[in-house]
């Protein structure tokens, strides 16, 4: 499987099969089979770009859009979190644009996720191919609810949510991790994540904790520093528990 890649010039970013076309206002560019990072190629008009290995947070911005994705802070908080890494088996459910099962792939892990749309499902199988993970994850057009009994027991280490009906699947999910194997469950909303926390201790999880995941963006100019006022900084809720 070929590998994207990146080019860039100034705050231009295309991302490009090895051996495809590129046309922009700036030229036409062909790729080379072989091209590698850290390479200069240049247009038919003689206008450079640099070439720039994919890497994990490029994801979020390149990947085809089916709605909002996980932003790479949280991305990294789950990662961090439940320790994904390689050699895990990863059950994820809500997989929308796939940022994060890519990312989890790229870490490593063999990913099976569930998409409900089947449209969404197609968009996330191509993001999976575009980055450079598509034999290691395994997106399936389903609900996941509907497939947990189907599901061998004891055969993950992390399952990953970030589904409306989470807490129905953290009320059965201790039956397919591992011993020590971790579930997180994002979500957008105070509700839903009190429901994931409640069912969590129900079913018998120990160490469940949630956080709100905010990050503030730091200005620096002549009047002095401060937070910048601009973005939002609240993402979501994301709770975590341990299959003991």
């Amino acid at each position: 499987m070929s590998v994207p890649v990146l080019l860039v010039r100034d705050d231009r970013e295309y991302l490009v099969e090895p051996g495809e076309e590129m046309g922009t206002d700036l030229g036409v560019l062909e790729v080379p089979e072989d091209v590698e990072p850290g390479q200069t190629l240049e247009t038919h008009l003689g206008n450079e770009f640099r070439v720039r290995r994919l890497r994990g947070p490029d994801l979020f911005h390149h990947f085809e859009r089916t709605g909002a994705p996980m932003v790479p802070r949280d991305v990294g908080l789950v990662i961090g979190e439940t320790g994904v890494s390689r050699g895990d088996r990863v059950l994820d459910a809500g997989t929308g644009t796939g940022v994060l099962a890519a990312s989890m792939a790229r870490a490593g892990a063999s990913v099976v996720t569930y998409e409900r749309d089947p449209d969404f499902a197609d968009v996330a199988r191509e993001n999976m191919k575009l980055g450079g993970v598509g034999d290691a994850v395994d997106v399936r057009t389903g609900d996941l609810t509907d497939e947990i009994e189907t599901l061998e027991a004891s055969s993950f280490d992390v399952a990953t949510l970030d589904t409306g009906d989470a807490p129905s699947v953290v009320a059965h999910v201790h039956e397919l991790l591992v011993e020590g194997g971790f579930v997180a469950v994002y979500s957008p909303f105070v509700e839903s994540t009190r429901e994931v926390a409640e069912t969590a201790r129900e079913a018998g999880l120990s160490n469940v904790r949630t956080r709100e995941t905010i990050q503030r963006e730091m200005e620096f100019d002549d009047r002095g520093s401060r937070p910048s006022t601009a973005p939002v900084g609240h993402t979501g809720y994301l709770t975590i528990a341990r299959n003991e």
